[in-house]
């Protein structure tokens, strides 16, 4: 059983789900930030690799994934800075990126990569359904990594259940049409999540965008089993002089 279903069966409601930059706030700070987020309560971590023209995130994750790559990340340091993870954590790792830079590392050779250290599954927004069914999904299940895919509110619901049965893991409901980060004009979530919930689908619903506080992440779980917090979690890293005790203060503030 992977380690993504295991969580959804042992926990499907409030799960926290934790995005972090690899390679921020400085290079080696990745595996520190991990071990911080399991300590204090995240459930997973979604661990973001940086690409200089990113099509999702909004500005705070923009400005570190700049920080990282001036840094010195790349797909080959974050593979070595991970090669002993599961040494020390055992919650499910996603790793979320763009297609541009994994296809220039080489798409089997990244997903063999992934798999050898024990990363559970992937987040790839600009790999298109029919592409990922006819080349990728079969890597990926060789690899026995699970792939999620995102809906919108504006996503019909046809579309969300092809994306459903292909995807694996979860699924990832994007609060609004926005990039990540997205404060302005916040939509009423309840009758999107609530239509999700009544299609009953095959994947648990993670939601995600401008969820960054204890209300935002109560707001979303009120319709779905958890979600995904990761601009505000960025921000409480920018000028810390230590991450422990930032990631401490920052899920006691949206768990408690």
């Amino acid at each position: 059983m992977s380690r993504l279903k295991k969580l959804f069966e042992n926990k499907n409601a409030a799960v926290l789900n934790v995005y972090c930059t690899a390679g921020y706030p400085t290079l080696n700070a990745t595996t520190e930030v991990i071990a911080a987020l399991e300590e204090h309560g995240a459930d997973m971590i979604e661990i973001g690799i940086p690409y200089s023209d990113p099509l999702a995130d909004g500005e705070v994750i923009q400005k570190s994934s700049s920080i990282a790559l001036a840094n010195g990340m790349n797909i080959v340091c974050l593979f070595d800075q991970l090669k002993n993870i599961r040494q020390t954590c055992h919650l499910p790792l996603v790793l979320m990126g763009y297609m541009n830079p994994v296809l220039q590392y080489g798409f089997e050779k990244f997903c063999a990569a992934a798999a050898a250290i024990g990363i559970d599954g992937l987040i790839l927004p600009d790999l298109p359904m029919f592409e990922f069914e006819t080349v990728y999904g079969p890597i990926l299940k060789k690899y026995e990594l699970d792939f999620i895919f995102l809906v919108t509110p504006e996503t019909a619901e046809t579309r969300v259940r092809q994306l459903d049965e292909l995807s694996s893991g979860f699924l990832y409901a994007v609060s609004a049409s926005a990039t990540t980060g997205s404060t302005n004009n916040q939509p009423d979530l309840q009758p999107y999540l609530q239509r999700l919930a009544n299609y009953q689908l095959m994947n648990p619903i993670l939601v995600g965008f401008g969820i960054k506080d204890k209300a935002s992440f109560k707001a979303a779980c009120q319709y779905s089993n958890g979600a995904i917090i990761g601009s505000a979690y960025i921000k409480a890293l920018e000028n810390t002089s230590n991450i422990n005790e930032s990631t401490k203060e920052f899920i006691k503030q949206v768990l408690t």
